[in-house]
């Protein structure tokens, strides 16, 4: 049982004992703590939640309202919604931020509360770390009974989120619907079960084929958007002879996607082909994903003229730097892309629009417009933490041993060799250290991680 407080917010296991686990004391503890905050930067008193599908949301849910509105401030709540769609509430509200109840891709027995400010976009570390500090100094004040908050519900905010995407410029519902594409959706019983249906229907898609798309948030399977977990997607894909799998995972702000052959079009190449449809509309127009995505965007960002740039991983990281380069269009190689024409923000949305739109005016098969970009492949992996490991020390450790080669220390440790490179870096999210390798070479990356992997082992039995 976890308890992980980060500049990715408050997550944690459901159940325990408190200061452990993410029990209902910390959630009332953790909400006071972004209320005082929230009233100390005077922008006002209204803030946005909403909530994934999982099955502690509208427990936590309840929670953080009555705590929110115990302490003077108006709550609006959008129900069973999305990260992107929360986010996009909060500007269109002219809210004070936003609370948004979801542990992403983490297991059922996850949840976490994921702070936003008045512009709808994650607080900085800066102010994470403010909040916590308050929280764990328990300096906050409750509303006295004439001045407790109002309570509203709005569950109109998907359905806007849909119509300012197709708004977009570069969001041809047209040529969409010209295609008559059959698409499978996985949504992993959660809100995008009925998120991405709507969007499909609204962009004229001629059939929708759901997979686990009821929100019960008993999820069908590991809601990590990875291969080995989409193989349900890959096989009803072929059987069915659709165009094209999409899955998303259960907050909708990471997008993977199924080649009409079952195969995967690969999580990196999602903010690969969205940028590159993107970049054909932008002269010279700028880029920016994390440390450990895809050289393949660098690639094709430097062929059509403009210039990529790599920030620490986090979304907020690469907001920061996509703000600083005027970048077109940024993300992670995750498989979450953020398209600031439409919010500074990770949105699965917003990528299946500007996809279907590429694909449909390429006149190719998703299989031929994954094959049309530069192929890299990478090895993604993960080492588990026990209490004994010191994170800090292995990663010092291995940049010693690699010191004769470039090192980027900016997010963990980034070794760059000849046509290779490995990111180890700790997860802000989980106890465990992520180790990713790229190569043009499946077998490279794979050696190339699996030496890794072994170095840690006798780094931590030393």
């Amino acid at each position: 049982m976890t308890l992980i407080k980060s500049i990715s917010g408050f997550r944690g296991t459901i159940g325990g004992v408190p200061d452990e686990n993410l029990t209902p004391i910390d959630v009332v503890k953790f909400s006071s703590a972004y209320g005082e905050w929230i009233r100390s930067e005077g922008k006002g008193k209204l803030i946005v939640i909403g909530r994934d599908a999982r099955l502690s949301g509208r427990m936590v849910s309840d929670l953080v309202s009555a705590t929110l509105t115990g302490m003077g401030l108006d709550v609006l709540n959008l129900g069973l919604s999305t990260t992107p769609t929360v986010e996009m509430a909060v500007m269109m509200e002219k809210a004070a931020g936003g609370i948004i109840l979801t542990a992403s891709h983490n297991p059922k027995q996850w949840n976490a509360l994921k702070m936003l400010n008045s512009k709808g976009e994650f607080i900085s570390a800066e102010e994470a770390g403010k909040v916590l500090e308050i929280a764990e100094k328990q300096q906050f004040e409750y509303a006295e009974i004439n001045a407790l908050g109002k309570y509203s519900e709005d569950n109109t905010y998907i359905q806007k989120h849909i119509d300012a995407i197709l708004k977009l410029p570069l969001v041809d519902v047209k040529a969409i619907a010209e295609k008559k594409f059959k698409i499978v959706v996985d949504a992993v019983n959660s809100s995008g079960g009925f998120a991405v249906p709507m969007l499909l229907k609204a962009l004229g898609v001629a059939e929708i084929i759901e997979l686990n798309c009821e929100p019960t948030g008993q999820f069908a399977h590991n809601p990590e958007p990875l291969p080995e977990h989409l193989t349900e997607l890959s096989s009803t894909v072929k059987s069915k002879k659709a165009h094209l799998g999409i899955c998303v995972d259960p907050d909708v702000d990471r997008l993977a996607l199924v080649g009409e052959d079952g195969a995967m079009f690969g999580e990196e190449y999602t903010l690969v082909a969205v940028a590159d449809y993107v970049l054909k509309h932008h002269k010279k127009g700028n880029t920016v994903s994390n440390l450990s995505s895809t050289r393949a965007l660098k690639d094709i960002t430097e062929k059509a003229g403009g210039k990529y740039s790599a920030s620490a991983v986090g979304e907020v990281n690469v907001v920061t730097m996509m703000k600083e380069t005027k970048a077109v269009i940024g993300g992670e190689g995750n498989g979450g892309i953020i398209y600031p024409e439409l919010h500074y923000g990770r949105d699965a949305m917003v990528g299946i629009a500007l996809f279907l739109t590429s694909l449909a005016k390429s006149g190719k098969s998703c299989t031929a417009l994954r094959m049309s970009f530069p192929n890299y492949i990478i090895s993604k992996n993960k080492v588990d933490l026990t209490k004994d490991i010191n994170p800090d020390l292995v990663l010092e450790k291995i940049k010693e041993k690699y010191k004769k080669f470039p090192i980027n220390t900016v997010d963990g440790v980034r070794i760059d060799f000849d046509e290779e490179w490995i990111h180890l870096r700790k997860s802000n999210t989980e106890p465990i250290i992520r180790i990713y390798a790229e190569s043009k070479s499946e077998t490279t990356a794979r050696n190339l991680t699996m030496k890794i992997i072994k170095d840690i082992g006798e780094i931590a039995n030393r």
